[in-house]
């Protein structure tokens, strides 16, 4: 369906929240155009072309934003505190080590630029942990630390993109990579997942084509908690070969699998020579460390050649990352134990809560990673965008409407965007996170649960 962009979007949906009712397609973003009087005519421009918006202006904000944004309004209108189950912010915090060491850093002024890849000694750190942890055989010469994972994949991929490309993306998607491969000027292809989140292998050679070249992988996969096994990744990765494609690895939530373990793609590649790699990998130190706010991630690209282009793309964006954070990094990295440890308190909220969803026929089984299960709503007659309104309206809960993981942009033959449609299924599914604290969890699900019986009953 296309949906409209309304500049004052934000703040219409904040003042509903504050009202305690929102319109049923609060979400609903439609074709990307402008009034006649806010187009150049051919006249006005001395041309036979139209104008186009910048493209940054044209691609909606990301659904977990205007969220956020509502559940803060909803409390403050309220007085009363909202069970926040849409955003993925941990519940225990990062190590007091990592702040010692950046105060200190600060204080020994150690605050001047670094080598646009980031500190030699940090970038030494995350060899070690690559290898030890991933499987990953990096030099520091293709290490850059980055100002979180999300700016890397950014740089990522417009060190990787040749204009007008298409960028093949999962049917069920983290929004960001969406909005990321526009501002790259990239077309995303969208490929089917099967009914257990895995990406399915036909879907994605049948929507590939010739203009095909990057292929994102997400495992543990944010929004579905999906995990790839060996079989699934050496799939991936003989398709992409065959068909020439470049392959960019997000693993922000590497440490959190709680069935089987976590496989690094780039890891089966380390007996290929480096020229004829593919895989390029992300990480982040913000969900294993607790360390959102710090923003510290950083990227491995798969050969040298692929190394020089991001070192191109961070010159000219960031010139370095921050000096004093990376001194947190190191000495995070050197607190092996703190991901485990935080692995266990996410996975305890998960076994002791989710099981009532699924016992209520809303998820089939318990995520076997990640932080987010995605709850199917369809019984309730509802649609993912007002059923999250109302649930946030009436009983004060936050979640994220499945429509926002499942955006589809519409481009016309210059690559401008021109509509925002959404994945039809995406419509039945909402997004909870179970990395909050466990009382604001249990109470959260809950008052779902709840929820969605009143609205079965009527």
């Amino acid at each position: 369906m296309a949906r409209l962009l309304d500049p004052d979007f934000a703040g219409w949906i904040i003042g509903a929240a504050t009202r305690g009712a929102w319109p049923h397609d609060f979400i609903r973003l439609a074709a990307v155009s402008r009034p006649d009087s806010d187009r150049a005519t051919d006249h006005e421009l001395g041309t036979e072309t139209m104008s186009h918006p910048p493209i940054a202006t044209a691609i909606p904000s990301s659904s977990l934003h205007q969220i956020f944004r509502a559940a803060d309004a909803r409390a403050l209108a309220t007085g009363s505190p909202v069970a926040r189950l849409h955003v993925g912010e941990p519940y225990f915090t990062s190590p007091p080590e990592v702040a010692e060491a950046i105060a200190e850093a600060q204080r020994a002024g150690r605050t001047s630029y670094t080598d646009v890849e980031g500190l030699p000694e940090l970038r030494r750190a995350l060899t070690a942990k690559l290898e030890r942890e991933n499987g990953i055989d990096a030099p520091i010469s293709r290490i850059f630390v980055t100002p979180g994972s999300c700016q890397g994949l950014q740089a990522l991929l417009l060190s990787l993109a040749e204009p007008g490309t298409e960028i093949l993306l999962p049917d069920l998607h983290w929004p960001i990579h969406v909005q990321q491969s526009l501002l790259a000027g990239l077309r995303p292809v969208f490929y089917s997942l099967d009914d257990r989140y895995f990406p399915d292998l036909e879907s994605i050679a049948e929507r590939s084509g010739p203009n095909s070249r990057i292929l994102l992988v997400n495992s543990p996969a944010n929004p579905t908690g999906a995990v790839l096994d060996a079989d699934r990744i050496e799939g991936l990765l003989t398709l992409a070969r065959d068909r020439g494609w470049q392959v960019i690895s997000d693993e922000a939530y590497e440490h959190f699998v709680y069935e089987g373990d976590h496989l690094s793609l780039a890891a089966s590649e380390r007996q290929l020579p480096v020229e004829k790699r593919i895989v390029h990998s992300v990480f982040t130190f913000s969900k294993s460390l607790a360390m959102t706010g710090y923003r510290l991630g950083y990227v491995v690209p798969a050969t040298d050649e692929a190394a020089a282009g991001m070192r191109v793309v961070q010159e000219a964006g960031i010139i370095a990352p921050p000096t004093p954070v990376q001194y947190g990094g190191i000495a995070a990295l050197q607190m092996p134990d703190v991901a485990a440890a935080n692995r266990k308190l996410v996975q305890q909220n998960r076994d002791t809560v989710l099981p009532a969803l699924r016992d209520a026929g809303l998820i089939r089984e318990l995520p076997p990673g990640g932080w987010y299960a995605m709850v199917d709503i369809s019984s309730t007659g509802l649609g993912a965008e007002a059923f999250s309104a109302q649930l946030l309206a009436e009983r004060s809960v936050a979640v994220v409407p499945g429509s926002g993981f499942g955006l589809r942009p519409q481009l016309d033959d210059r690559g401008a965007l021109v509509a925002m449609d959404t994945d039809s299924h995406a419509d039945n599914l909402v997004r909870i996170a179970f990395c909050v604290d466990p009382e604001v969890l249990k109470s959260g699900v809950d008052a779902l649960l709840a929820f969605v019986d009143e609205r079965k009953a009527r």
